[in-house]
C-alpha cells in the first residue's frame, strides 16, 4: 500500500491506495533450474512473496510448519477441499499437496506479486480458476543439457532417470501454452528477466 498526505485549502487529508498484486506460476522440467531461479528472484524483488502449500506429509527434520509448509492433517485437508479453499492439489503418493487460496488471496490484497512453483498440470488448473494469472515456463538450454543436470545429480536409478526425461520432455511440448518462456542458460539473466516482467505487469 502507498500512502499520501495531501494538503488542500489548509486541510490535511490522508490517503491510502492499495495496488494489488499479481499471481504468477512458474514451472518447468526438473532439472530446469526453477528453484534456483526463484530464489535468486526473492533475493532481487521485494514485491514478490512465495506462496507456501499446505501438505499432509510429515515434516522433515529441517521444515518449519508455515515456512516451508503448512502441515496438515488429512480431515483438516479433506475439509478444505470440501470448503473450495484450494487454487489447486493433488494427491502424491499418498500424501495432499494443495495451493491455500484464501493465503494467496491476502498476499496479493497486500500488493504483493505471489509466485506459485508448481508442476504443469497443476499450473493449468490454476489457469481455469484464476484466468487473470500468468504462466512462466523456465526452459532448459537444451534437452541434452537437462539430461546432463539430471545426471549429474547422482541420486537417482538410471530408470527414475529416463522417467524423469519423458516427463520433461512432455512438460517443454506444452511450454506454448504460457504467457513467457524464459531460458535459463545463466540463472542471474534468468531471474532478472522474469523481475523484468513482473515489474511490466505490475499494477495492470
Amino acid at each position: 500500500c502507498f500512502y499520501s498526505v495531501i494538503s488542500k485549502r489548509g486541510n490535511i487529508i490522508m490517503t491510502e491506495e492499495c495496488v494489488k498484486g499479481n499471481l504468477y506460476i512458474v514451472s518447468g522440467p526438473s532439472g530446469a533450474g526453477k528453484g534456483t531461479i526463484v530464489k535468486r528472484l526473492l533475493e532481487i524483488d521485494d514485491t514478490v512473496a512465495l506462496s507456501i502449500s499446505c501438505t499432509t506429509r510429515a515434516p522433515r527434520n529441517h521444515e518449519t510448519d508455515g515456512v516451508h509448509y503448512y502441515f496438515l492433517s488429512k480431515q483438516e485437508f479433506e475439509d478444505m477441499i470440501a470448503k473450495g479453499e484450494f487454487l489447486e492439489y493433488a494427491d502424491v503418493f499418498g500424501n495432499y499437496y494443495g495451493t491455500p487460496l484464501p493465503k494467496v488471496e491476502e498476499r496479493l490484497a497486500e500488493g504483493k506479486n505471489v509466485l506459485l512453483e508448481i508442476d504443469v498440470v497443476g499450473a493449468m488448473l490454476v489457469k481455469d480458476k484464476r484466468p487473470d494469472a500468468k504462466l512462466i515456463f523456465i526452459m532448459p538450454p537444451s534437452f541434452e543439457e537437462l539430461e546432463r543436470r539430471l545426471r549429474g545429480r547422482r541420486t537417482e536409478s538410471e530408470e527414475q532417470i529416463k522417467t524423469r526425461l519423458s516427463k520433461a520432455q512432455a512438460e517443454m511440448n506444452r511450454s506454448d501454452e504460457y504467457d513467457y518462456v524464459v531460458l535459463n542458460d545463466e540463472v542471474e539473466t534468468a531471474a532478472q528477466k522474469i523481475k523484468a516482467i513482473i515489474q511490466e505487469n505490475y499494477g495492470k
